[in-house]
């Protein structure tokens, strides 16, 4: 399995990577399958089947509308976020969905658009698409959005190979201890041997100019968290503080706080608040590795570019090149869906990542990046994923702002020492699979435990 650091790292929009990027997609893939097959003209009528999580959850986390959009044409990475609610409502109120953004067919949303509290056996995130004709069924596929926006469908699923990209990489590495061979062996940073696998598929000046297009979408997400105000929709009432704690931050000129500790964390904090309150509200933002994990990365980098003397465009691509070894390790290894092994996966996984990419950027050696991912990971292990009344928000937004200062201080720490510890990064990611694997489905993106169910007597 080849992965890149542009599959982990994608730009879209909230809530949810796999509620919401993930069947968005999903449905787009459907409609060209369709046409590739030369009967999407002939479809008179869609059917939507959301299993397990998807329907669990889904409707908090969007992803009926997702499968809409989808349906419609639509894109994650390119759709106007301010335009779905525009859209479903049209939708709703003529009982017409535009197929393709061109083909008028109709669908009414209590008949075609299924929720069933069932689980397919290959992933929690399953859904079913039906298209009919005239005479009967034309097509019919289901999908699984297994974390992060990736998606397999029937075919790959029962081929047992969710990743079909059988690219030969020149430093290709499956676990942390061959990531570590092949550094010392070719004398290789991590970044640089990232760099040399991502150029398989892209040319340097390419690899580069992606990773900054990332990153100035992570920097407009930052800075539109810090304009809106107001109730975060979904109908918890949850109130958006970024833009309050900024203007805070602003005013504050004691000289004994400004560049201390407790400024710096506070600092941290906004950054990855305001990037998932605008994830939370549907915004747009970069995947990293997770919609409901995607403050942690951005909010890391933030902190580097303010409390830094010297900034260069190297220190971003590496940060990202880094930070996806690592990523790449967790989701070979166990996996960064919060519906398959809770939100350690999701923000254990991403704060794994930002310690890793901070650490690289400060100098670190390839053993200190993989200490610094490892204390990470591990001091997330077994956080369960209950988001309360199924939406993004509780304990979700500051769950990110917690593992942002935790990636900080993980990378300190590793830094302080040789690279040596006690326990490996790979038996930490196991560990993490494993205790997926124990952790009750209730726990696992179905709001049927933990938070999710405790909020009620509040």
């Amino acid at each position: 399995m080849a992965i890149s650091v542009f599959d982990l790292f994608k730009i879209g929009i909230g809530p949810s990577s796999s509620h919401t990027v993930g069947p968005m997609r999903a449905a787009a893939l459907f409609v060209q399958v369709l046409r590739e097959r030369n009967v999407l003209e002939q479809v008179q009528r869609i059917e939507v089947q959301l299993y397990g999580s998807l329907s669990a959850t889904g409707i908090g986390h969007g992803s009926d509308n997702a499968v809409i959009m989808g349906l419609m044409g639509e894109w994650p990475d390119v759709i106007d976020p301010s335009q779905i609610g525009v859209r479903i409502e049209t939708l709703r109120e003529t009982n017409t969905l535009l197929l393709d953004g061109r083909l008028p067919i109709p669908f009414v949303w209590a008949r075609d658009m299924r929720l069933i509290d069932e689980n397919l056996p290959f992933h929690p995130n399953a859904m079913t698409l039906v298209a009919e004709g005239e005479n009967g069924e034309l097509h019919r596929d289901t999908y699984y959005s297994i974390g992060g926006g990736f998606v397999v469908d029937e075919a790959q699923a029962s081929s047992g190979v969710a990743d079909l990209d059988r690219t030969v990489l020149p430093y290709d590495f499956s676990s942390a201890v061959e990531l570590l061979s092949l550094c010392q062996k070719h004398n290789l940073r991590v970044a640089e041997l990232m760099l040399a696998n991502e150029k398989v598929w892209r040319s340097e000046e390419e690899i580069r100019s992606g990773l900054m297009t990332l990153w100035r979408a992570m920097q407009d997400c930052v800075e539109q968290g810090l304009k809106h105000e107001g109730i975060l929709p979904g109908g918890l009432n949850v109130r958006r503080r970024a833009a309050k704690l900024h203007r805070s931050l602003q005013e504050l000129n004691k000289p004994n706080v400004i560049g201390s500790t407790l400024s710096a964390m506070e600092w941290v904090n906004l950054f990855a608040l305001a990037v998932n309150e605008e994830n939370a509200a549907g915004g747009r933002m970069v995947t990293a590795p997770t919609n409901g994990a995607a403050g942690i990365i951005p909010a890391v980098l933030h902190y580097f570019m303010k409390f830094s003397e010297v900034v260069t465009e190297a220190n971003v691509v590496d940060y990202f090149l880094s930070a996806a070894a690592v990523g790449i390790l967790c989701k070979k290894n166990a996996s960064i869906s919060g519906a398959e092994v809770g939100c350690q996966g999701e923000v254990g996984s991403a704060c794994a990542m930002a310690a890793a990419g901070l650490a690289e950027i400060l100098g670190a050696t390839p053993e200190q990046l993989c200490n610094a991912a490892e204390i990470g990971l591990e001091h997330n292990l077994g956080l369960t994923c209950d988001p309360v009344g199924g939406l993004v928000q509780v304990p979700c937004i500051e769950r990110n702002a917690i593992a942002a200062v935790k990636a900080i201080n993980a990378a300190q720490m590793a830094l302080r020492g040789d690279g040596q510890h006690f326990i490996s990064l790979d038996r930490v990611i196991r560990t993490m699979r494993d205790t997926g694997a124990d952790m009750h489905d209730k726990y696992k993106e179905t709001s049927r435990g933990g938070l999710a169910v405790s909020a009620v007597e509040c």
